[in-house]
């Protein structure tokens, strides 16, 4: 997507998008642009709602913005546009931008349109491409100041989140470990950050236990993925940032097998995701931030290889675990990348996301996803972050009176409750554990979120949530 600069549309043919906020209903005063007027009994600027017009071999797009405006509900109604009235793009697009718009509605609008693209029909035979994906498409910027920066980054945040929506909705007969490995390899080439990658046997080497236990009953080789970010410029007093990404690219449960929704635990890598997406975009826009991020990735399948319930494994960070349940996977590669995190690099802020939980969406249900941390000020950045750009997060005690949850009478710790209360705090006070009590940690249950229903598809599909969330957070640390 190119994006241009326009002072007036005198010479311009294409279509035109204007935004438009909400005017009085039965108001006799009519909305004008360039010549066209609609009254406000045709279209008066309500949410949700646009208006066609054509002269003088232009496209008008009237779009309404409501009475007041907030990031995701500006970002989704321009995605709605891209998406559903494609048919009536050119390949040279206008964009009005009203005198009161800020830098953060500007890049909202433009990274919806971007993701408007998006086609959830990957394998279908026949496909429309949409006008936006055309080499000779342009985005021109209607506005008396300069907005081609803040358009830049929006194109980049939209363009990190697509290649998330790819990864998370392709199935897992193509996304498998090897798969995240070398799309990471790929991107870090092309954006520029470092990753390392350890197979089965040099995780065996190093003592990833509980990460390779996960994988046992899998054909395909886990991976446990490392990437490395560093600032070109020279930065005084560098922040260094650690994420980690729960990577299963599919969940039967194990030997505990699922009885339920196993058709969408395609979806269960969605954290290991975001981090992914977080790299590429913060490489992208090229952060004066130190950012190490580990993805363990890794199938839970049922073999007579799997690991089983009662076992009890070691991890990297010399603790033993006993196996209650083999459906509690995630928390597995998580302690093993948390520890390995930890130990051989030493972040000053640690973030962790994973699609962990069903009992955070028991919680939460599908507006926002749970935050754990005993970090005052990490929580509150991460939340108005979140609140920003409508990628919410709502917290959940640490208190140690659940630490018995996670007590075992064989092992130094129990991967389970086995209680049907509490699952989203006793699996955060398990990595709680590993995290040899570091003092910037934070962890982000987002199975409620991740994945889900909207009106871009017939079935449940990748949100792309944490993406924009985690490049944020680190972005205004």
């Amino acid at each position: 997507m190119k994006t241009n600069t326009l002072q007036n549309l005198t010479d311009f043919s294409g279509t035109i998008l204007i935004p438009v906020f909400e005017t009085y209903s039965k108001s006799i005063v009519p909305i004008t642009f360039n010549g066209l007027e609609v009254t406000s009994k045709v279209f008066s600027g309500k949410k949700d709602t646009h208006y066609l017009a054509e002269k003088n071999n232009n496209t008008y797009v009237f779009i309404g913005l409501g009475k007041e405006i907030d990031y995701k509900s500006l970002k989704t109604i321009f995605r709605r546009i891209s998406s559903k009235q494609k048919e009536n793009f050119s390949s040279n697009v206008a964009l009005v931008i009203p005198e009161q718009f800020i830098e953060d509605q500007i890049e909202a609008i433009v990274s919806g349109l971007l993701l408007g693209t998006y086609d959830l029909g990957h394998f279908k035979s026949e496909k429309n491409a949409h006008p936006f994906l055309d080499p000779d498409f342009t985005l021109n910027l209607l506005s008396e100041k300069d907005y081609l920066a803040t358009a830049k980054k929006g194109i980049k945040i939209a363009k990190a989140q697509l290649a998330i929506h790819n990864l998370v909705d392709l199935p897992p007969n193509t996304v498998n470990p090897k798969y995240l490995a070398n799309w990471a390899k790929e991107t870090g080439e092309k954006y520029g950050f470092e990753v390392e990658v350890l197979g089965h046997d040099a995780s065996k080497i190093v003592g990833l236990g509980a990460f390779l236990a996960v994988g046992k009953g899998s054909e395909n080789e886990p991976q446990f993925i490392i990437m490395n970010y560093t600032p070109a410029a020279q930065v005084k007093h560098i922040k260094h940032v650690g994420l980690v990404g729960k990577g299963i690219t599919f969940d039967t449960g194990g030997l505990n097998i699922k009885t339920a929704g196993m058709l969408h635990m395609k979806c269960d890598m969605a954290g290991g995701g975001a981090v992914f997406g977080a790299m590429q975009l913060i490489a992208d826009l090229q952060l004066p931030v130190k950012v190490t991020a580990i993805v363990p990735c890794a199938e839970n399948s049922v073999d007579a290889k799997s690991f089983l319930p009662s076992d009890v494994i070691h991890s990297y960070s010399g603790h033993s675990i006993e196996i209650i349940d083999t459906d509690a996977e995630g928390r597995l590669v998580l302690a093993d990348g948390l520890s390995y995190l930890i130990k051989n690099f030493k972040p000053e802020y640690i973030v962790d996301i994973a699609t962990l939980t069903g009992s955070s969406v028991g919680t939460f249900g599908y507006e926002c996803g749970a935050l754990f941390t005993n970090n005052t000020e990490m929580a509150k950045k991460l939340q108005e972050n979140g609140d920003a750009i409508g990628e919410r997060l709502w917290p959940l005690p640490l208190w140690d009176v659940y630490k018995s949850d996670i007590e075992s009478d064989i092992a130094d710790v129990k991967n389970y409750s086995g209680k049907p209360v509490a699952g989203a705090i006793s699996a955060a006070k398990f990595l709680e554990y590993f995290t040899q009590e570091h003092k910037a940690w934070a962890h982000l249950d987002v199975a409620g979120v991740a994945f889900g229903d909207d009106e871009f598809a017939k079935s449940k599909h990748a949100t792309g949530y944490g993406v924009h969330l985690l490049t944020k957070f680190i972005e205004n640390l």
